[in-house]
């Protein structure tokens, strides 16, 4: 109930952000497996060799069944290898059962209660000139800028910088953003 709440608040806060871009006709392979549109979230995310991680953290606190519900989520979904760059142990320390809201809070800093394709978010930056703040299901503030090269970043709570490497997974309840770097809130 708390996470329907959370996810609802952050709808009616983020109605500028939701944007949903027709026309995509085929996913990108996402881990070495096909990401289907017709699957959601916790479906295709399962089958993503680079994603192991985020899908044990995604169980251990207990997020399953709100991230296969019916959305719409953006989920800026970090790999295997950015969870791999955080101080050697976080990992396994949030994992444990008495760090469970810490984790809740991190992986819910990554979602956003909307479906925002990589066209509309370049065009949110574009139209606040080039930084385009936005508030996460976890109430985690953080910054969308794009590079020279049209790379859409995320500055995180802590002035961390994540880069969407694989854009616009269109799933049946919202939409995936790889991402290389866990973000996290401000301290």
């Amino acid at each position: 109930m708390k996470m329907v709440l959370i996810a609802a608040a952050a709808a009616t806060a983020l109605g500028s952000f939701s944007a949903y871009a027709a026309g995509h006709s085929e996913n990108p392979m996402v881990g070495g497996a096909p990401m289907l549109a017709e699957r959601n979230i916790i479906e295709n995310a399962v089958n993503s060799a680079d994603h192991t991680t985020l899908v044990a953290a995604v169980q251990a606190a207990g997020l399953v069944d709100t991230l296969q519900g019916d959305g719409p989520f953006t989920v800026f979904a970090p790999t295997n290898d950015a969870f791999a760059a955080l101080p050697e142990g976080t990992v396994e320390t949030l994992l444990m059962p008495e760090n469970l809201e810490t984790l809740q809070k991190i992986l819910t800093c990554h979602v956003v209660a909307t479906n925002a394709m990589s066209d509309a978010i370049s065009t949110m930056i574009a139209d606040d000139n080039g930084s385009h703040p936005f508030t996460t299901v976890g109430g985690c503030e953080f910054t969308l800028t794009q590079g020279e090269d049209g790379t859409i970043m995320i500055e995180d709570g802590q002035g961390r910088i994540a880069n969407v490497t694989i854009a616009d997974v269109v799933q049946s309840n919202g939409v995936i953003h790889v991402i290389d770097s866990v973000l996290l809130p401000a301290m």
